[in-house]
């Protein structure tokens, strides 16, 4: 049943993350390559180049090497006359084999993913007169399309960016997952080739226009544009009517939970002590002893949270991890450090949106803690207040139909905001992230409920996701302790340490000056900046991305509390207090912005140390002297 000893170098990156298994040894070859991952990957694809000298393919090999960090386990290339397909892997199981490009049987069919099909095994299972050369589970994609052509991408579950290249008619498609959990961008270059990378900087320096790829669309070179595969109801915006079942939400996101623990490396949950990472967390260390990894890397789950000392996350998140009994890694950051690190962090995500820089600076440091314990998984809350309506701002909903139509505009934003966010800070430092909120099964089942069902009551005892709390209360077998089910919703930008924003407005007023900020217009005429926060992360990310174009990737209009333009209609008084801090819903947040808030100095908390601190007692005690970048 099982196979050859862990290697001395897997022994000790498994003491070294404190896991413990039941038995320290490797699965069966068999099972290796019945769950093998594609795992979370940097792709780039050139197609129909006009040169195709050495000189070309060294650049494109150049180019691919600034996705390496989404891929530092192996490097792939495959040349097809004028289109290339290049690919940087991430190496979840069986490092010296299953690497990318895939092929069909003969192959023909070509294909580069950044991704996880879920769904692999049933996938196979249908296509059995074909041959698969490898166990990646992203194998199935050249075999479906050789099956059904182009109309294969609803059978996929799971998250995905791909390029496929048929190199019979030279034909190529690109598609995107449902809701742009994985990044994708496309470019065209003046020599009339057609780009696609995982990453803005692979492609910006070398096509004259790229813009984000749409989410549940596909490009197909023969049918010419971008249409869109995914189509479900929710997608119209109409409102829905089904009564609301507290057990089938809970079982369609238990489902969604269990499918993601396919993996055969070291994983965690993110945890902030929310209601979304908690009940991700609560979930998963139910079921884990159920499942395959449990018999490699032992039934426990691992947690991990970041804030600056003494923040609510850190307390709320140590609270579950003791409730949970799941062993608990805290990571602790200073202003100063999160501050150090800004450059670095908005040259990877690749925005300058206000709320995605903030929430992402502690995602980023809090990633390469987790990947120097070699985790390279790990499951993460985001999507719940979108499909739930769970941001404060929602209290003023004036009707459900606005409610409803809301929580739809927001969905189809994620690909801008939460799920580049989630993607881009963890992949930084070849960690993937995983969002069992976002399964498509899981959206179609909480879309389709009645929203008066999610409308926030106080008359009727109901809070922001109240659909969602209530699904999970259950008095026999608590899957959480009442106060944390029912805590209300604090943005992890915020719940790192109120102190964190401050401090970050405290050292944009430093750097960009009254006279910056009144003729920003000027000098930012698309997308203008409205404060100085704003400015400071435009003029950083102007310095890595100076095109046009990239500017233009970048979302904006006024918000507050993270709402879309559309919702500050809701109340007079936001629009004068337009921040994208959930402190920004004056008369909702119980820490609700009174004035003007109160200034604090980096120079405050400039301890150059990053705290780790295991929960149990013989894990590290581990702290670096270094700043966090």
């Amino acid at each position: 049943m099982w196979g050859e000893p862990l290697s001395p170098l897997s022994f000790w990156l498994l003491r070294l993350s404190g896991l413990r298994p039941r038995a320290l040894v490797t699965p069966s070859r068999r099972e290796r390559e019945r769950g093998r991952d594609a795992a979370m990957c940097g792709i780039l694809a050139v197609l129909g180049c006009a040169d195709t000298s050495l000189a070309r393919r060294s650049r494109i090999i150049e180019l691919s090497r600034r996705l390496r960090h989404r891929g530092p386990d192996w490097s792939g290339l495959h040349c097809h006359q004028d289109c290339y397909l290049a690919h940087q892997r991430l190496a979840i199981v069986d490092p010296t084999s299953g690497d990318q490009p895939l092929y069909n049987e003969d192959q023909s069919i070509v294909v580069t993913v950044n991704g996880e099909i879920y769904n692999h095994e049933e996938l196979r299972a249908k296509l059995n007169s074909h041959k698969f050369r490898t166990g990646s589970d992203c194998e199935v994609i050249a075999h479906l399309y050789e099956e059904y052509g182009e109309d294969f991408l609803d059978m996929l579950d799971g998250m995905f960016s791909f390029v496929l290249l048929d190199t019979r008619d030279k034909s190529f498609i690109a598609a995107r997952d449902p809701i742009g959990i994985t990044p994708l961008y496309m470019g065209w270059g003046l020599d009339g080739s057609v780009w696609f990378a995982s990453e803005m900087k692979a492609l910006s320096d070398d096509c004259e226009r790229f813009v984000s790829f749409l989410p549940g669309h596909i490009y197909s070179s023969k049918k010419g544009g971008l249409r869109r595969w995914y189509n479900p109801q929710w997608y119209s915006e109409r409102i829905p009517s089904t009564p609301y079942d507290p057990l089938v939400l809970r079982e369609a996101f238990e489902k969604a939970v269990i499918k993601r623990l396919m993996t055969d490396v070291p994983f965690g949950v993110l945890l902030s002590g929310g209601l979304d990472s908690s009940l991700v967390a609560a979930v998963a260390s139910r079921h884990l002893g159920q499942t395959k990894v449990a018999r490699q890397w032992g039934s426990q789950l691992h947690t991990f949270s970041v804030g600056l000392k003494g923040s609510p996350d850190l307390k709320a998140a140590r609270e579950v991890a003791d409730y949970l009994g799941t062993y608990h890694h805290e990571f602790h950051f200073t202003v100063q450090e999160g501050i150090d690190a800004l450059e670095e962090v908005i040259y990877h995500i690749e925005t300058y949106d206000v709320t995605t820089v903030r929430a992402s600076t502690p995602m980023f440091l809090m990633s390469r803690k987790i990947r120097s314990l070699g985790v390279k998984m790990v499951l993460s809350g985001e999507g719940s207040d979108e499909i739930f309506g769970g941001y404060l701002y929602f209290h003023k909903a004036p009707s459900k139909e606005e409610f409803h139509l809301e929580t739809c505009r927001k969905i189809k934003a994620l690909h801008l905001y939460d799920c580049l966010r989630a993607n881009k800070a963890t992949c930084a430092w070849g960690l993937e992230a995983r969002v069992p909120f976002l399964d498509k099964n899981f959206i179609n089942v909480a879309m389709d409920i009645d929203p008066e069902w999610k409308m926030i009551r106080p008359d009727l005892g109901r809070i922001e996701k109240w659909v969602l709390r209530n699904a999970f209360d259950d008095n026999q077998n608590p899957y959480l302790p009442k106060h944390i089910l029912y805590r209300q919703k604090e943005q992890f930008s915020d719940g790192v340490g109120y102190s964190w924003i401050d401090g970050l407005k405290h050292h944009a007023n430093e750097h960009v000056s009254d006279a910056m900020l009144k003729n920003a217009s000027f000098v930012y005429p698309e997308n203008t900046p409205t404060t100085k926060e704003a400015y400071y992360y435009r003029t950083i990310f102007e310095k890595f991305f100076p095109k046009n174009a990239a500017r233009s990737t970048v979302p904006g209009g006024p918000s507050v509390a993270c709402s879309t333009a559309k919702a500050v209609e809701w109340d007079a008084a936001w629009s004068k207090n337009l921040d994208p801090s959930g402190r920004a819903a004056v008369g909702v947040h119980t820490a609700a912005y009174k004035e003007v808030p109160e200034k604090v100095s980096a120079s405050e908390h400039s301890s150059s140390v990053i705290g780790f601190s295991p929960k149990q007692d013989g894990a590290i005690e581990a702290a670096t002297t270094a700043t966090a970048v």
